[in-house]
């Protein structure tokens, strides 16, 4: 038991050891850098597993480590954990020990003080009481104790407790700063969804199911998110000539809380980084991209019209890939496998201004200059029927391979002109809308996030500021009305500059005795 004892005992004190908590705050910092590079679960499943199949050997080897969901891992919920241990385990001890420094004396005078490494002495007018009550006078802001041996009087002064408070506040709301954000992913929550503008359907956000994403903290079963509806009346973005972006913004209105009940809309200015907060939400302008329209005319003359987000696959230009997915109106076909293989599907890319090598569409700006489109279109089984989840921006190879889709038609398309297939089926190009990604953002411990970021910059800045230093005066009778004054310092942290900051206080504690001598800034023994 007694080894046992032992071994818990030092264990704990490794544990709670400065040195174990900087080691455990890098590999924090460590473990979240493939956080920050590979693709995340909890953000984009879609990306995880495609990058997986790219990277068929060391794809499931990262998967197993849980490199794809680092901050749920176990390994690095382990590092944070401890790291919380450590911290708490190595901060009580300092701030209980710093609590009994406060209260305790200044150290007294040392037998020599011409070992200090500063130290002066001069021969003053006067008695050691008068003498002692103009060094004390001249020693406000520290902390100073005198005391009597015989005829001599001892001066004990010092200064700069601050910097270990403010080390320990530093340490304390570094601690604080893990709380709120370990409190914010377990409490919050955010989505992400497109919102087609000039006036499109809009969204609402009381349900997970209205995103495209949702990433809930453990605690959160979205039964309980706040309602904000809105819409997006239009967009502005502003290029340079080289279509470099400049800004962008989005006029919105927004319904939040009892405006839902009074069915009232507010506007708003959505700008980039520059969030509509409400109802302790927060909502972003993330990103833009463009939304074709087009219309099938299916041979009995009926039409579906659909408009539907692209995905930007160059982020200067605005060159955008996609699929749309057509059902042939009802009443069409009778038979349920007769409406399948007449489904149409289209394909390809959009360019907002269009630049054409042939046949070859590319886009030369990102703005809705000349909108075009290359499309290959496909009749058949699009997958809509088979409830098997497939990408919003391609169509499934598999359909493609087993002839369940067969090409129809490949065409470059302006915004007005369309295609007639053999069987008599029109698809036209209409143009195109601005969509903007909207997220949705719910942190209930961001104002502590701050408050303690902020704190751990002040207590940083103190701990840097201030200095320790201490002072001891010794104060001898050296004849009739004659007192030998004896100074000497001592530097407990930082030596820099203490030199002339022990000469400049000397002179200020001799400086309104009679016939102290000038001070020669070296030392005297």
């Amino acid at each position: 038991m007694r080894r046992l004892f032992a071994l818990m005992r030092n264990t704990w004190r490794t544990l709670t050891s400065m040195g174990t908590a900087l080691a455990l705050l890098f590999l924090l910092a460590l473990g979240a850098i493939p956080g920050a590079l590979l693709p995340q679960r909890s953000l984009n499943e879609f990306k995880v597993e495609q990058y997986i199949a790219e990277h068929p050997t060391i794809g499931p080897w990262l998967d197993r480590l849980q490199a794809f969901e680092v901050f749920s891992s176990f390994w690095f919920t382990a590092i944070y954990a401890l790291l919380f241990i450590s911290l708490v385990g190595c901060l009580t001890p300092r701030l209980i020990e710093h609590a009994r420094t406060l209260r305790a004396t200044p150290v007294a005078a040392p037998r020599n003080l011409g070992r200090l490494p500063k130290h002066h002495t001069a021969d003053v007018s006067g008695d050691p009481d008068a003498v002692a009550a103009v060094v004390k006078g001249h020693l406000r802001g520290w902390r100073r104790t005198s005391t009597r041996s015989g005829d001599a009087v001892e001066i004990s002064a010092e200064k700069g407790y601050l910097r270990e408070f403010g080390n320990i506040v530093f340490h304390f709301s570094l601690l604080g700063l893990l709380v709120a954000v370990a409190a914010g992913k377990l409490f919050g929550y955010e989505g992400n969804v497109i919102v087609l503008a000039d006036s499109g359907p809009g969204f609402c956000s009381a349900s997970p199911a209205a995103f495209d994403s949702f990433r809930a903290g453990n605690t959160v079963d979205g039964t309980s998110l706040f309602p904000i509806c809105l819409r997006v009346n239009d967009f502005q973005a502003h290029y340079l000539p080289s279509g470099q972006a400049v800004s962008f913004a989005a006029n919105i209105d927004y319904q939040a809380g009892s405006d839902l009940d009074t069915d009232t809309w507010r506007p708003y200015h959505l700008r980039v980084n520059e969030p509509l907060r409400v109802g302790g939400d927060r909502v972003y302008l993330q990103g833009h991209g463009y939304a074709p329209t087009f219309t099938v005319t299916f041979p009995g003359g009926q039409t579906r019209t659909q408009t539907l987000q692209f995905r930007p696959e160059d982020q200067i230009t605005l060159l955008s890939s996609g699929a749309m997915r057509f059902d042939p109106p009802g009443g069409s076909y009778p038979d349920p496998d007769e409406r399948r293989k007449n489904q149409i599907a289209i394909q390809g890319l959009f360019a907002p201004t269009e630049r054409l090598d042939g046949t070859l569409l590319s886009s030369s700006f990102p703005a809705l200059n000349n909108p075009a489109v290359a499309i290959d279109i496909y009749k058949g089984d699009t997958g809509l029927d088979t409830g098997r989840p497939q990408s919003l921006f391609s169509l499934d190879p598999r359909l493609i391979e087993q002839n369940r889709l067969t090409k129809k038609a490949r065409v470059n398309l302006r915004a007005g002109q369309d295609t007639r297939l053999d069987d008599g089926t029109v698809v036209r190009f209409d143009g195109a809308v601005p969509f903007i990604n909207v997220q949705v953002s719910h942190d209930p411990a961001q104002v502590w996030v701050l408050v303690f970021a902020l704190t751990m910059m002040a207590g940083l800045l103190v701990s840097l500021v201030v200095r320790r230093r201490r002072v001891w005066v010794r104060l001898t009778p050296a004849g009739p009305g004659t007192v030998s004054v004896e100074l000497g310092g001592l530097a407990r942290t930082d030596n820099s500059g203490w030199g002339d900051e022990f000469e400049r206080l000397t002179q200020r504690l001799l400086a309104d005795i009679p016939d102290a001598p000038a001070v020669s800034g070296e030392k005297v023994t």
